[in-house]
């Protein structure tokens, strides 16, 4: 695609901001699993960014299904992925009334790493004789520093550690989406530097082997001077969204599902899905 038909990243839907339990977690009794706050309800991580042709996700967890009925979309222009984990990756499947609406393949942008999974884990959709009513879903491969584009949509690919792990995100822009990092390397901090939103992933206060905690998070943010920073993948061991988001720093909060930034002029504003907003008294 010619470089004139590339569009600009105008609008980002926090699908989901929990870790790969979810909040609240499943039998937990504590006080962000039982409250009624719904910004304290998360499913995984996910988001959804859209230019003025294009709509990608990145990521299809196991909550792919709802996330795409609660924000009643009907066009998907493909999906990149950051890497392998369940949480990030179960969903695959569900992108088949996609194929039914678009009458067309959906991309899939993945790494090596990510491709061997989804042909393991979803193997009836890439079998040379497919029976009818799986997903088609063509691969399309992912390399550090490299270019993803869909549609009109084109997003840089930056190395990130997972624990031992190498794995991506991605500059779309003036916009960042980092998640499950425990370190970034000296190239990825370098090509940050300059974008006005960052999304970083802040799993909990304590320390974490795979996840920056509150701390760590709090230090990239500062390396990386944006305008706003959102904390996304975000357990129920930071406590509840309103007592956690009001300690922290001016230009940084807590991402919650629905959150909707947009483009306006040369700012990022904040807003809430219709879905989100149905949920207001």
């Amino acid at each position: 695609m010619a470089i004139g038909e590339v569009e600009s990243l105008n609008r980002l839907v926090f699908l989901g901001t929990g870790t790969s339990q979810g909040v609240p977690v499943i039998g937990c009794p504590c006080e962000v699993c039982r409250s009624n706050d719904a910004r304290d309800q998360r499913l995984r991580t996910s988001v959804m960014m859209e230019s003025a042709s294009t709509r990608l996700v990145v990521d299809t967890g196991p909550d792919f299904r709802m996330q795409m009925l609660r924000e009643g979309v009907t066009k998907l222009d493909g999906v990149v992925y950051t890497h392998e984990h369940k949480d990030h990756l179960a969903g695959m499947d569900d992108v088949r009334p996609f194929n039914y609406m678009q009458k067309a393949t959906l991309p899939l942008h993945a790494s090596a790493r990510v491709e061997q999974a989804l042909r393991r884990d979803f193997h009836y959709a890439f079998e040379e004789r497919r029976h009818g009513g799986v997903p088609n879903v063509e691969i399309l491969p992912i390399e550090d520093h490299g270019t993803v584009q869909v549609g009109r949509l084109v997003l840089s690919a930056v190395p990130v550690i997972h624990g031992k792990l190498p794995i991506h995100g991605f500059v779309a822009g003036d916009l960042a989406y980092i998640t499950d990092a425990s370190a970034l390397p000296a190239s990825t901090l370098s090509q940050l530097q300059g974008v006005e939103v960052l999304i970083l992933n802040a799993l909990r206060p304590e320390p974490h082997y795979s996840h920056f905690n509150l701390d760590q998070a709090l230090e990239v943010a500062a390396q990386v001077g944006a305008k706003q920073t959102w904390f996304t993948h975000i357990s129920h061991l930071m406590g509840t969204h309103e007592t956690r988001d009001a300690t922290l720093p001016a230009g940084v909060g807590l991402a919650y599902d629905g959150l909707v930034l947009t483009r306006e002029g040369v700012n990022w504003v904040t807003s809430m899905s219709a879905w989100r907003n149905s949920m207001r008294p």
